[in-house]
This record gives C-alpha cells, sequence and structure tokens, in this order.
C-alpha cells in the first residue's frame, strides 16, 4: 500500500448498512481525498482544496449538533429536511459534486496510462462539476487544470515514502488506487441517487 493510502481512510472501508453511508467515515475519508490536491502541488487547487474543506465542516458541524439522528447521511439529510436553512444538505450536495470531479479525473488517469493529468482532470470536469459553474468559476479551474503536474511526478510523489524508504511498486499503487476510487464513486453514485429520489436538491 501507497503511504499516502496508509495515512489516509480509503472510501472503500466506509461502511454502507441498509441505512446508508456511515457519516463519521465518509468525512473522514474526505477529509484524506482534500490532500490528494497537496501531492499536486499547485496553488491553483486552493480553491478546490477550500471548498472541500468548507462543505465538509458543514456536513460536520450538523452531525455534531445531532449525532443521534446524523449517523448515515442519508439520516443527516432526512432529519433536515423539515428546516428552513438546509445547511449541510446543500454542503453535502456540493462535496459529492467536487469528490465526483476528483474521482473522475483520476479515473480518466488511471485508464489512460498516456494521458496527463491536465487532460485528464478536464475531461472529469466536463463531465462533473462544468454545468454548475458560471464563466468566473469555469475560469478559475480552467487555470488549475492547466497547473497540473506531471503525471510521472504525482505518481512519484503517491508512490513515495515520506520517511524515506522505497516507493510503492507501481502495480501495488494502481492496487490500491483502483479500490480507493471504486468506493468513492460509489458512494457518490448512491447518495446522489438518493437526493435524485428524494428530491432533496430543489430550493438549494
Amino acid at each position: 500500500m501507497a503511504p499516502f493510502f496508509e495515512s489516509v481512510k480509503s472510501f472503500a472501508d466506509v461502511p454502507i448498512t441498509d441505512a446508508g453511508v456511515d457519516t463519521l467515515a465518509f468525512l473522514e475519508a474526505s477529509t484524506g481525498l482534500v490532500r490528494i490536491f497537496d501531492l499536486l502541488g499547485s496553488t491553483a487547487f486552493a480553491v478546490v482544496q477550500s471548498d472541500l474543506r468548507g462543505n465538509i465542516e458543514k456536513v460536520r458541524n450538523r452531525y455534531d449538533a445531532a449525532p443521534a439522528q446524523s449517523a448515515t447521511l442519508e439520516q443527516l439529510v432526512e432529519n433536515e429536511k423539515g428546516e428552513k436553512k438546509r445547511t449541510a444538505t446543500e454542503g453535502l450536495m456540493w462535496l459529492l459534486r467536487g469528490l465526483s470531479f476528483t474521482c473522475k479525473g483520476l479515473q480518466n488517469a488511471q485508464n489512460n496510462k498516456n494521458e496527463e493529468l491536465s487532460t485528464a482532470f478536464t475531461k472529469g470536469y466536463d463531465v462533473t462539476l462544468k454545468k454548475y459553474h458560471n464563466f468566473v468559476v469555469k475560469g478559475i479551474f480552467s487555470v488549475a487544470m492547466k497547473a497540473c503536474p506531471y503525471r510521472a511526478d504525482f505518481y512519484k510523489k503517491l508512490a513515495a515514502d515520506p520517511a524515506g524508504g522505497p516507493p510503492v511498486p507501481d502495480d501495488e499503487l494502481n492496487e490500491e488506487l483502483n479500490k480507493w476510487l471504486a468506493g468513492l464513486e460509489h458512494i457518490v453514485t448512491r447518495v446522489e441517487t438518493f437526493y435524485e429520489k428524494g428530491g432533496y436538491a430543489k430550493g438549494l
């Protein structure tokens, strides 16, 4: 397992029951994902990190205020339904969109080994966040995508041991990353479907 994945919770390990996706485990895994952008190494992605962190905080604040009613993401959203201001519901909606963007970008990179990250993330953006953004925000993301590091440098950082040990072999790194992304995609799809069926995004 890569040192990066040793230090963050995998989305593949987030418990999912009949009641839904475990809130605390999901937030822990999402916080770990934000660190991916540290490895991308560009200040252009600061706006993405800030957005993700802000939405994680909105969901966490709701959990802290009503833990018994927020054990799963689905319960949290359902519990907030009757309130005038659904801060956590909106925060989770945007968090899912940001996670989907990151997931698609990395899946594109995994599926096309000769594709640079700037192309992989641009394609991911086009099918996830782009439709929700205005002209100004689209411009910010365009700059961020162009500032992506070279593919080889990014994967080298993913595999590196911060303690100075040997890097993780490519096959192990790819296996762990694919598992992590599959877990993330499953959760995003599940909760977005929950929003759609319940009409929870209406009015936000």
